[in-house]
């Protein structure tokens, strides 16, 4: 899985911010492109 992959999915509305988050949590990605993907900081609470 890669970050544009990712981006679609959540664009797509097939992912949500907890999938995402668990992409970070598993380092897919990184806080930033959570960031661009959500338009949402990651709060450690989310993960």
């Amino acid at each position: 899985m890669t970050y544009e992959q990712i981006k679609k999915n959540f664009e797509r509305k097939l992912w949500n911010k907890q999938m995402v988050a668990k992409a970070v949590e598993k380092k897919v990605i990184t806080a930033e492109q959570y960031e661009e993907i959500t338009g949402e900081k990651l709060v450690e609470a989310e993960k």
